[in-house]
């Protein structure tokens, strides 16, 4: 099945909104199986829309909708669609009593134009909206399916997920159980990965292996089809089997895990504490391990030591040392995690300084990165080079803190 998605809103093509629709309902369908070849964005225009719905219709078995299902008179989706299928407009009770109850229940005055959020095309599937007034569709036309879904994503999500998925699994023939497993990748570049592994993606068949680069991430999606549970994870194992005996040092985590939480959560799970001490990154490491529930049992606490007399007085880095090494330097970050973990009493301490931009720093160039490690048996000290931006070297380097971290604990016994 060939699925298209075109995205209705001129304030998209204006950039006030970012499009995450587009990005939400493709990974929803790439999961159930469904081929997403093209994304159209067009503004609220019935010719252009039209234009595009016929283009689209040539191509494609499935083509999904967002926006324009509102009371205004921009909001044409519905309309033009009903057009393009030679189909009428009908009012819909249920979503028009809905929409009356809306009204009359925070007393606010109901204006004529909202009862055209209650029309659905004739012969339509009408799927529910619970988180909003204007209810979606589906409208089947020969060879071809429309969904009109609404735009804003707090009622667009939930409808994808609790009445249109529903309604894909039991009509459009997808008997064929569909389980994927993403496996998440640090420190490895998506080129280098794919030349690691080419053979398995070039022969693949069921499983499916799909690479996807992110900031320092990379990403392999392995998608099986199997009526059978038990087959289907063990054809995902023998995948993943295949792809770790080569890159598996890379591996840290799985879904929709991040780097960070992974730390976290074994430092929970082997009741472990940590603490940090950071200087290029200002806090943001400790704010983050802060996120997650339970943070109490783990964090220890942390120093923004962005100062050099913070260095010293808070920590103990010898003026000495700062005077001949510098604050951006292996000698001092090694310092400041073994001060961390000395204030703290933590089990571990990780400590972060360097040179975020835009210009130099101890004549050290911006992406320059010390990373200090201090656990109960040895102490490291990581030199990064890093490029992008001030805010993106920061976040690469809380990265590397962590992957690198993950890896010592894993070196130590430490986690299971």
């Amino acid at each position: 099945m060939n699925a298209e998605i075109i995205s209705v809103g001129s304030e998209l093509l204006l950039g006030q909104i970012l499009n995450t629709n587009a990005r939400f309902i493709s990974k929803e369908l790439a999961e159930l199986g469904i081929d997403v070849y093209v994304q159209t964005v067009v503004g609220d225009n019935e010719t252009r829309l039209a234009d595009a719905l016929s283009q689209a219709k040539a191509k494609s078995d499935l083509i999904i909708l967002t926006g324009g299902l509102g009371p205004t008179k921009d909001d044409l989706t519905k309309e033009t669609v009903a057009n393009v299928c030679g189909r009428k407009l009908e009012f819909n009770e249920e979503a028009l009593n809905y929409i009356t109850d809306y009204f009359i229940q925070r007393q606010r005055p109901m204006t004529e134009n909202n009862k055209k959020q209650a029309l659905i095309i004739e012969g339509s599937k009408v799927l529910a909206n619970h988180f909003g007034m204007a209810p979606g569709m589906v409208v089947t036309e020969e060879d071809c399916t429309f969904v009109l879904l609404p735009g804003p994503p707090k009622e667009m999500e939930p409808m994808f997920k609790f009445e249109l998925k529903p309604y894909l699994l039991s009509k459009l023939q997808m008997n064929t159980p569909i389980t994927s497993r993403v496996l998440r990748f640090f420190n490895i570049g998506e080129s280098q990965l794919e030349s690691e592994i080419l053979d398995l993606i070039v022969n693949q068949s069921n499983p499916t292996i799909a690479p996807l680069a992110g900031d320092g991430e990379v990403t392999l999606r392995l998608t099986v089809k199997s009526s059978c549970t038990k087959e289907a994870k063990r054809l995902l194992d023998e995948t993943e089997e295949l792809i770790t005996n080569r890159v598996g040092s890379f591996l840290y985590g799985y879904d929709d895990t991040s780097l960070v939480e992974q730390l976290f959560q074994h430092l929970k799970d082997n009741g472990l504490t940590i603490s940090t001490a950071e200087s290029l990154t200002g806090g943001l490491l400790a704010t983050e391990l802060t996120s997650f529930p339970g943070a109490s049992t783990v964090f220890k606490g942390g120093a923004v030591s962005y100062s050099t007399s913070v260095k010293e007085n808070l920590l103990g880095v010898s003026n000495t040392l700062i005077e001949e090494h510098g604050v951006i330097s292996e000698q001092c970050a090694s310092e400041m995690a073994k001060g961390a973990k000395r204030v703290f009493q933590s089990d571990v301490a990780v400590s972060l300084t360097g040179v975020a931009g835009p210009g130099l720093q101890e004549e050290k160039k911006p992406g320059t990165v010390y990373i200090g490690i201090n656990g109960p048996i040895h102490q490291k000290v990581i030199e990064l080079s890093l490029g992008g931006s001030r805010q993106a070297i920061r976040e690469r380097a809380i990265k590397h803190a962590c992957f690198e971290l993950l890896n010592e604990l894993k070196r130590w016994n430490l986690v299971k």
